[in-house]
């Protein structure tokens, strides 16, 4: 099988490169300004801004499969736009689409978002991901959408910088006790979203881990598996304070239940090395 991955040089997409190139595939990734180091891939620069060069690429390479992991937080155009760009131009080139969504097109109003729910951002990079889902439905409607959470669990993630920084003191802020999440571990993301891939399942799955945690609690984890103090690290509330969504909480079991890939908890991903921990999720058949 042959893989375009869009976003291919960032956290998801790195991983989700790594695991296609280990399963055997033949994968082109893409990069906005810097070319990712893995060996075994080809690499190709993109903005997924400009759909002429979009569809130039997905047409050359003629993939099985365009997977898009592409999107700025604070940029319409990346995240929404060239969202459809890339729907468009897979699906004039009979490729399947594997679109990554996200838990910020939902308001965190409901106790839990199955897969029916419709989305109600409350902030504009949710809004963004919603427009986005919007037009990967119009103009592919045999593509995956795959809603995720945090994306976090192998030391590199974004988040657990930050709490390495605020337990050093070498970075002021804290973290959130009502901000609920339910976090994902990148390989287990990646491998359910390349198992996804390879079946071509159609319409919405949520994908993401089985605990829903604070992003307070997450940080304790993160402390705890990295030998920091958890008591270092200062706490605030979100509510009233930082705009969008307080306790989103997909709910996973339709998807998890086809899936061979096991979507584990931030509290068994992120245990200490010395206590008994699974072994990530099981990577797709070629």
């Amino acid at each position: 099988m042959r893989i375009l991955i869009a976003g291919g040089s960032g956290y998801l997409g790195t991983e989700l490169a790594r695991q296609a190139v280990a399963a055997g595939y033949e994968v082109v990734a893409t990069y906005r300004s810097a070319a990712g180091v893995l060996t075994g891939c080809e690499w190709r620069q993109l903005d997924v801004r400009a759909g002429i060069d979009v569809r130039a690429l997905i047409n050359g390479t003629s993939p099985d499969v365009v997977l898009n992991a592409a999107y700025r937080y604070d940029d319409w155009d990346t995240t929404a736009t060239g969202a459809g760009f890339v729907a468009a131009a897979a699906a004039g080139a009979g490729a399947h689409l594997v679109h990554v969504s996200s838990d910020a097109l939902f308001s965190g109003q409901a106790d839990s978002y199955p897969e029916t729910a419709r989305p109600d951002p409350v902030m504009p990079y949710g809004a963004a991901k919603a427009a986005a889902e919007t037009a990967v439905q119009a103009v592919h409607p045999a593509a995956t959408i795959a809603r995720t959470s945090l994306i976090t669990g192998d030391g590199r993630s974004p988040h657990e910088r930050l709490v390495h920084d605020l337990a050093t003191g070498r970075r002021a802020g804290a973290l959130f006790t009502d901000d609920i999440r339910c976090p994902v571990h990148v390989a287990d993301l990646a491998a359910a979203l390349l198992e996804l891939a390879a079946t071509g399942r159609a319409g919405i799955h949520h994908v993401a881990g089985a605990d829903a945690v604070s992003r307070h609690e997450l940080g304790c984890l993160i402390a705890r598996r990295d030998g920091l103090d958890p008591a270092a690290l200062p706490t605030a509330t979100r509510a009233g304070q930082v705009a969008g969504p307080l306790a989103v909480r997909l709910d996973c079991r339709a998807t998890q239940a086809r899936l061979r890939t096991r979507l584990r908890g931030a509290r068994e991903f992120l245990a200490p090395a010395d206590a008994d921990s699974s072994n990530p999720g099981v990577s797709p058949a070629r």
